[in-house]
């Protein structure tokens, strides 16, 4: 078990809270909605960090608390509301590379809001170049189930992007 202090906890939320803001954006709409997820991560983080083992890298660690709060948050408000229509706020984290704009990466989150929380998470990792071997430990699934997902995954955001552009 590894043990770091408030301050090194403090300083590595700091410096890896790129990942909590984008699995906050990636389960949120609203900006208060996202700051609520934000805090309930931190929190999370904050609680398990003392229980912190080593055994895998601490982003891999925070990748998995940040998601699974998000997902079982997600369920939980999903049975007390009704659901929301949903409106793109996100802010693209995504560089404009020539020939796509603004609207497609637009689009592209419109498509992933509309997938399940699970699938949701396993994209945003993708997204985020993680290997299959790491989102397979951040998620608590095999490589290959990573990859059949992620194959799924492509063909219902394909489906959803044609839906979206008609």
């Amino acid at each position: 078990m590894v043990k770091i202090s408030e301050k090194e906890f403090l300083e590595q939320v700091t410096l890896h809270q790129n990942i909590i803001h984008k699995v906050c954006n990636m389960f949120c709409q609203d900006e208060d909605d996202r700051r609520d997820l934000f805090q309930e991560i931190t929190i999370k983080l904050w609680m398990g960090h003392q229980s912190f083992a080593g055994q895998a890298a601490l982003t891999t660690w925070m990748y998995r608390v940040a998601l699974n709060t998000a997902i079982t948050l997600k369920r939980k408000k999903k049975k007390i509301q009704e659901t929301q229509s949903l409106h793109p706020n996100i802010p693209a984290y995504i560089e404009e590379e020539a020939g796509v704009t603004q609207q497609d990466i637009d689009a592209l989150y419109k498509a992933i809001r509309h997938l399940g929380s699970i699938d949701r998470a396993i994209i945003l990792l993708y997204l985020e170049e993680k290997s299959y071997e790491e989102i397979a430990e951040i998620m608590g699934i095999t490589r290959t189930h990573v990859g059949v997902k992620i194959t799924r995954i492509k063909k219902k955001l394909e489906k959803n992007l044609k839906h979206i552009s008609e």
